[in-house]
């Protein structure tokens, strides 16, 4: 039996997130019948996305071709790459997922508490483990340097050749962790041959090398030096390089660590089990034994940098955190930048610190954060270490895959060996050639508490955003009388209008429509019961009406609520000798916009 050529099928790769954005990454590679998913992350809900939680992206092909899916590789633990994996697995198994230590330490609890730790098996690997996840794909872990501990770039062996995938990146010389990048294995790869190279690019714009984590700890120190009473400081929970230098810092300054948010716990608890963080037991203290510490003694460490609206220190300060308030004298350190987006909410966080008496430290100039991604002289060395035939630039916004595409063909790879490519795009790759091949369905989907907010859901939301809403209750008996005036609720709508004048207008309007148009939707019965009413028909009539009245006297749009009450026919039957009749009536509602 003739073998079939594996060389004769392109390799397809195909991101649904990560380009043109900065989130939820989210790739897939596909060789035949066999699909591998690289990373699943979440993104951040812009202000549009009014009670949104998590961004997701589209995986309706993902979904569609499940039967072909053998495993996912996972880079590294933020939650921009694992953190979509938990929604994903409710949808369709993942019979392996393989990925470091910490970041499957995470991985865990979230699948635990989702419910769908048996949709998966999970595989911890390490530096230059090897692991072959089917039989066209087998996977090589190459350590690098990130803001996450425990982080690597992929070199993924294919029938056709290496594809290399950098993962989040910057090259640190002086990692806080003493874990070294792995350039060697990298110019390994470079000499034999890539294929195609994936690169990180978020910080394609910025000239030099991204500064070593080990930058920020002088400034740290500084700051915690000079603050006169309790110093809160706030970084992203998955940072375990900074949260290790603040937590060394406070030991220095013999300050008791005091962590306040779930996920800051979760993220150093499994960073110290697993050694990534190093301190003794005593250096922390339960937040319920804070007010008996000194204030020169207390370091609070806390969620909330980006201004999350469930974050510990976005509800610090707003006064609504049960144990937690702010004193004239308390110093706050942001060590951290603004993800777009989230800027407005960490500027008004800020300005209610200050408020509150509290002296805040934030900004670039402070030099107590630094970026997790490298820069342009990052990317340059990752490009001639690989040295690839092809190359893909991927994790940005497009202005900085624009750019990262420029310095490539600076350094020698022909534009017509790259792409710049879109969510969603089919990339097909041959040892011959690198070209878009179509599209997949890509876009996002949104989620709330309760799940998936589909599109109806979020115009409503955006309506009641921007106009409000207006609920009408009117009541009617048999005769299409009104029995009181209707009752009239204005909900985040803006007009000059005084309100008694608008209900006059309401219940004027409501009981000209039921008098003159009223007798349409009646027919008399031979029976002589009650008249036959098309209530809906009538509401609809009504809620027309009301909706021209309300454009016309209030110039808005806003979302109508209308109830009408009607007589239950029950309540119109002849009553029998020993008993009278019940009034009960029914309520229709219906929102129209």
């Amino acid at each position: 039996m003739t073998k079939p050529n594996l060389k004769s099928a392109p390799l397809k790769i195909i991101p649904l997130g990560g380009l043109h954005e900065i989130g939820k990454n989210t790739c897939i590679f596909e060789y035949q019948d066999e699909m591998v998913l690289l990373d699943a992350g979440i993104g951040f809900p812009t202000d549009g996305m009014h009670g949104v939680n998590v961004v997701l992206p589209d995986m309706t092909y993902v979904l569609e071709n499940r039967h072909k899916i053998k495993g996912m590789i996972v880079t590294h633990g933020h939650e921009d790459h694992i953190g979509g994996i938990a929604y994903h697995l409710k949808q369709f198994d993942i019979p392996h997922i393989y990925g470091p230590r910490l970041a499957m330490a995470l991985l865990r609890d979230k699948l635990a508490e989702a419910g769908v730790s048996d949709r998966t098996k999970i595989h911890t690997v390490g530096p230059r483990d090897m692991v072959r996840i089917s039989p066209a794909f087998l996977a090589e872990y190459i350590r690098n340097t990130h803001s996450m501990a425990d982080s690597f770039s992929v070199a993924i062996h294919t029938p056709l050749g290496v594809v290399i995938h950098t993962g989040d990146f910057k090259i640190d010389h002086t990692p806080v962790d003493g874990e070294h990048f792995d350039l060697q294995k990298l110019a390994e790869h470079g000499e034999k041959g890539v294929l195609c190279l994936l690169s990180d690019s978020t910080n394609a714009e910025v000239p030099g090398y991204t500064p070593s984590e080990e930058s920020v700890r002088p400034n740290l120190d500084r700051v915690i030096a000079q603050a006169p009473k309790r110093i809160f400081i706030t970084t992203f929970a998955s940072s375990v390089h900074r949260v290790n230098i603040i937590l060394s810092l406070a030991q220095k300054h013999n300050r008791k660590v005091v962590v306040v948010g779930r996920s800051m716990l979760n993220v150093i608890a499994h960073a110290r089990e697993l050694g990534y963080v190093k301190c003794p037991d005593s250096l922390f203290v339960p937040l319920k034994q804070m007010p008996s510490i000194p204030d020169e003694q207390v370091l609070v460490l806390t969620t909330g940098s980006q201004g999350e609206e469930l974050a510990a220190l976005t509800r610090i300060s707003k006064g609504e955190h049960r144990q937690v308030r702010i004193k004239a004298g308390d110093t706050v350190v942001f060590s951290a930048n603004p993800i777009p987006g989230n800027t407005l909410a960490v500027v008004d966080t800020i300005d209610r610190l200050i408020m509150m008496g509290a002296h805040v430290i934030y900004g670039r100039n402070q030099g107590i954060h630094v970026s997790g991604h490298g820069s342009r002289e990052d990317h340059k060395l990752m490009l001639n270490l690989t040295r690839p035939k092809f190359f893909m630039p991927v994790h940005g916004q497009y202005r900085m895959l624009v750019e990262h595409a420029k310095m490539a063909q600076s350094m020698g790879i022909p534009a017509d060996n790259m792409v710049i490519i879109n969510n969603g795009d089919i990339v097909e790759l041959t040892p011959e050639r690198i070209r878009i091949a179509g599209q997949v369905p890509s876009g996002i989907k949104l989620v709330d508490g309760s799940g998936i907010v589909h599109d109806h859901v979020m115009k409503e939301r955006q309506q009641l955003a921007e106009d409000g809403v207006i609920t009408i209750a009117a009541a009617v008996d048999w005769q299409l009388n009104l029995l009181a005036r209707p009752e009239i609720h204005f909900r985040g709508v803006a007009s000059t209008l005084d309100p008694e004048m608008f209900r006059q207008m309401v219940n004027r309007n409501v009981a000209r429509v039921l008098s003159e148009r009223g007798s349409e939707f009646t027919s008399n019965t031979n029976n002589g019961g009650p008249p036959e009413v098309d209530w809906t028909g009538l509401k609809t009539e009504i809620e027309g009406s009301i909706m021209r009245l309300i454009r016309r006297e209030l110039n808005c749009r806003p979302s109508v609520v209308f109830l009408l009450q009607t007589p239950d026919v029950d309540a119109a039957a002849p009553p029998t000798h020993s008993s009278s009749p019940r009034r009960r009536r029914r309520s229709t509602a219906s929102a129209v916009s």
